[in-house]
This record gives C-alpha cells, sequence and structure tokens, in this order.
C-alpha cells in the first residue's frame, strides 16, 4: 500500500483571497493595521494560534485570541459565500491516485475539521480521503503528529508514504514524520524554499505531480 497524504490551502485549493481577507477583517476589528498578502501567505499551514503570534508576536494574549475569533467568524463567512476553488487539475490528479485500491489518500491541514469538513462537500470530495487530520487534535505544523495519526489510522509505514504540500512546514512535517515529501510551487512558499526544507521535487502543475506522484509509488 502507498499513502499519499495532501495539504489542503495552497496545495488543492487557491484560498489566498479568503484568507487574506479574513485576517484584514480581524486586524481591523482590533485596531490594527492590516498585512500585506504576502505577509499573510507566509504563515499559511501553521495552525491559526501559531499563526497570529507569528504575525504579532508583540500583542498580549488577549488580543490574540480576539484575532483568532475574527478570523474564523471572517473565514466562515467567506466560504458559505464562495468556497475557495480547486487549483485546475486537482481532482484529475486525486482521482488519478484514488484509483487504485493499493493506493491511499489522506489529508494533513493547518484548517480545523469544520472548514475541512466544508471544503470537502463543496467540491463533492466525500470518500476520498481515508484519514483526515486537521489542527483541532495536533500541534501545529511543522510537528509530526499529523502525518504520524495518518499513517497509524491507514496502516501505512513510513516508507510507503508521501507527504504534498506548498509550505516548507508541510515539507518539514513529513521529513520529521520519516516520509518522502513533494512540493508544488502554485501555493504560498517558492520553489526554494520547499526545496530547502528537504522536498523531493517540487511540481509546477496538477499533471506533473501526479506524473511524479506516479514514479515514486511505482
Amino acid at each position: 500500500m502507498k499513502l499519499f497524504i495532501f495539504d489542503v490551502d495552497g496545495t488543492l485549493v487557491d484560498s489566498q483571497h479568503h484568507i487574506h481577507g479574513a485576517m484584514t477583517h480581524a486586524f481591523e476589528a482590533v485596531g490594527l493595521p492590516p498585512l500585506p498578502l504576502s505577509q499573510v501567505l507566509q504563515i499559511v499551514g501553521l495552525s491559526l494560534p501559531v499563526a497570529i503570534a507569528r504575525l504579532v508576536p508583540e500583542a498580549d494574549a488577549a488580543t490574540q485570541d480576539r484575532l483568532v475569533a475574527e478570523y474564523k467568524n471572517a473565514f466562515n463567512v467567506a466560504r458559505l459565500r464562495e468556497p475557495a476553488p480547486l487549483y485546475p487539475g486537482a481532482r484529475d490528479c486525486l482521482d488519478a491516485l484514488a484509483g487504485r485500491d493499493d493506493w491511499v489518500l489522506a489529508v494533513a491541514t493547518g484548517k480545523s475539521r469544520r472548514g475541512l469538513d466544508a471544503m470537502i462537500e463543496a467540491h463533492g470530495l466525500q470518500g476520498m480521503f481515508a484519514s483526515l487530520q486537521t489542527a483541532d487534535g495536533h500541534p501545529s505544523k511543522p510537528h509530526p503528529s499529523m502525518v504520524l495519526a495518518a499513517l497509524d489510522e491507514t496502516g501505512a509505514v513510513a516508507a510507503d508514504a508521501v507527504m504534498i504540500g506548498d509550505t516548507s512546514f508541510d515539507i518539514e512535517m513529513g521529513r520529521a514524520a520519516g516520509v518522502t515529501a513533494y512540493g508544488v510551487d502554485w501555493g504560498y512558499h517558492d520553489s526554494a524554499a520547499l526545496r530547502g526544507a528537504g522536498a523531493q521535487d517540487v511540481a509546477q502543475d496538477f499533471a506533473g505531480l501526479t506524473r511524479q506522484l506516479q514514479g515514486w509509488a511505482a
């Protein structure tokens, strides 16, 4: 059996506008100047409290807690209004990998379980993933907890598993768990950062990623 573990935001789903819009709302709600998109995207993949603390380390705990709450509310409003789209080719890649009985798919994401369930429903991906690991029950990436839990739940071994993501946090998480990691360059960290974190390779589109993963699993 081979296990393919996917990140969500910036890898499968183009959620940058939802993320930046929600972060802008949160900062304005607590009286702080909003941050540029480029700065916000650097923390995508971390669990929300960790991301907020990294963006505004000088803010007190109460302010950081309010930022978390305001962000969650604004993001939920945005996704209900219009779900973030899958990247072109994402569904074809998932379908190609899911087409074999001995290949299993999983998710490891900094999203909440509520947010992940909403994304899966919005895009008709019910039943696609054998393991759903979210920020609700784990330390933030790059801690390997989510990958280790996916291995445990599916019965896969690290040597037969691969982590796919768009940030150095994804790659570092996968490597810390002892699995191979592949990067994608259409997300929020650049190719140099992904390779520096230990990515086996970095795909430029989903067609290329599908070929890379099929080659790895062969």
